[in-house]
């Protein structure tokens, strides 16, 4: 696939990243040199200098033969723009562009994005992507991932397994005996640095991060198993009153009516706007990291600190100051992909990585064959992907002990007629189900050709 990406920060690196280490064509365009010289120097991907919705600079990068645009630049105006060129000049099947300001996505102005006003074929909102990630997070505070796929009937949950968690050195075949009925498979155990697919034999060890995939109505029931019963957040404290601050805080207005929040913003004038803005919420002027304000704010009471300021060292410092202060929980809003590796040692319960939410709502764009969904985990070690079976699969109409799946996919959870199906081996997959796996980094392409409408399988 040949893929021109218009912006070279930290989303369209990552992007980039993983699109050529896939030995896809790849091309990135950016006005700093800086930025476009790093990104020639660490991947194989080609680079070029110039603003990226110009049509002179798009045709150097390949614009006229590429299957697909994505435009991430740090202005919503030239993401626009790129696309309109791309499909006006270029005719560029797909196209993408990150839109930040939400006035432009308001239900009113709907027809604005449509193919004869403003071609873009997927419109990616970060502040909407990652609010909704940091209330999945409050919902089930248990948890330290949630992603919801097949219509939001299928949950995939990571879950930490503490020194009190009862199934802690149990096999996991042992552990499917003991909850024959559980509508929950786990595919995944993050361990020492490293992400694999267990096998029935292996055992669940203290300080695993282990992936669940779940219905939705055993989620609470399998956060419990593990030792989790942590109720739904209902005193929250927010550090940060920027977009997605604010996104959180309204939606908590809006969806839990006894939520009870406060809001500390550094900015008087930004802390002002939304105090007009919000109804509910008590807003707080000055640092997260002063200990008076935090204490002001009952930190003490709090159920879950949330950090949302754009600097991570003021997020991790102020979740561990809320905690030593008798926070319950803490979230925190991470944007180096550095940092995710030693958050649990530093004291974060749990964390939203803004750049990996946004990779991965562009990846399902980007898979092949009928991918309806894709969440990236452990900065791309593996990824949860929901695809359509096809009756050309080689999966379909043979009992799932009978498919031989390479090492590192395991299915989850099979999506048919509105109903979950908890695989086991005697499952058999029929054409048009929506099929939840999880896949280690190196089996991507397989899932991606196991799903494809052409016979070429593997």
């Amino acid at each position: 696939m040949r893929v021109v990406i218009c912006g070279a920060g930290q989303v369209g690196y990552g992007i980039a990243e993983k699109l050529s280490q896939e030995q896809n064509d790849v091309s990135v365009i950016d006005s700093s040199p800086r930025l476009v010289n790093a990104i020639r120097d660490t991947l194989d991907v080609r680079g070029f200098v110039g603003h990226g919705a110009h049509p002179d600079v798009l045709a150097q990068a390949g614009a006229d033969q590429a299957d697909m645009l994505i435009a991430v630049t740090l202005y919503d105006e030239v993401n626009m723009v790129a696309c309109q060129v791309a499909h006006s000049l270029f005719n560029v099947p797909t196209k993408i562009a990150r839109v930040r300001a939400q006035s432009y996505l308001e239900g009113q102005w709907s027809d604005l994005f449509s193919r004869e006003n403003m071609p873009i074929d997927v419109i990616i909102s970060p502040e909407i992507e990652v609010g909704e990630m940091v209330l999945r997070r409050l919902a089930l505070p248990g948890a330290v991932e949630t992603v919801r796929f097949a219509d939001d009937n299928v949950v995939v949950v990571g879950i930490m397994c503490n020194e009190d968690c009862p199934v802690v050195n149990t096999p996991l075949r042992q552990l499917t005996e003991l909850f024959p009925d559980l509508g929950a498979v786990v595919v995944g155990v993050f361990r020492a640095n490293k992400l694999f697919v267990p096998k029935s034999s292996d055992t669940i060890l203290q300080d695993d991060l282990v992936y669940i995939v779940a219905r939705r109505d055993q989620v609470r029931r399998t956060l419990s198993i593990f030792g989790h019963e942590e109720p739904e957040a209902n005193r929250v404290v927010i550090a940060g009153g920027g977009n997605i601050g604010l996104y959180v805080a309204r939606a908590l207005e809006q969806r839990q009516t006894k939520a009870k929040v406060k809001l500390i913003e550094h900015s008087r004038e930004r802390a002002v706007a939304i105090a007009d803005e919000l109804k509910r919420t008590v807003i707080l002027h000055g640092s997260a990291l002063d200990q008076h304000l935090l204490l002001e704010a009952d930190i003490e009471d709090a159920d879950t600190m949330v950090a949302l300021t754009n600097e991570d060292e003021v997020n991790i410092l102020s979740c561990v100051m809320a905690k030593k202060l008798g926070c319950r929980r803490n979230l925190s809003l991470l944007n180096n992909s550095s940092y995710p590796t030693f958050a649990h040692a530093l004291g974060i319960d749990a964390f939203v990585n803004p750049r990996q939410v946004t990779i991965s709502k562009i990846l399902r764009h980007v898979r092949r064959g009928r991918i309806r969904g894709v969440h990236a985990l452990q900065n791309g070690a593996a990824e949860i992907i929901e695809a359509e079976a096809l009756e050309t699969s080689p999966m379909v109409g043979r009992p799932l002990r009978d498919v031989d799946l390479p090492d590192g996919i395991r299915v989850g959870a099979i999506f048919r007629d509105g109903k979950v199906i908890t695989p086991n081996g005697e499952t058999q997959l029929q054409a048009h189900d929506r099929v939840v796996l999880f896949a280690v980094a190196d089996r991507v392409r397989q899932v991606e050709q196991m799903f494809r409408v052409s016979l070429e399988f593997f």
